[in-house]
């Protein structure tokens, strides 16, 4: 269940069957973001 400690555990508490799966496209998004605006400003 603590396999992701730099997330407090919400997301295992939220999802605990994949927490992975749902952090990892949370991760992906702000990072295309970050990207994004890096490159368009």
């Amino acid at each position: 269940m603590h396999n992701y400690p730099y997330y407090g555990g919400r997301c295992c508490k939220g999802y605990g069957g994949y927490p992975n799966t749902f952090a990892l496209i949370v991760v992906l998004f702000i990072l295309l973001i970050i990207v994004g605006a890096a490159f368009y400003c």
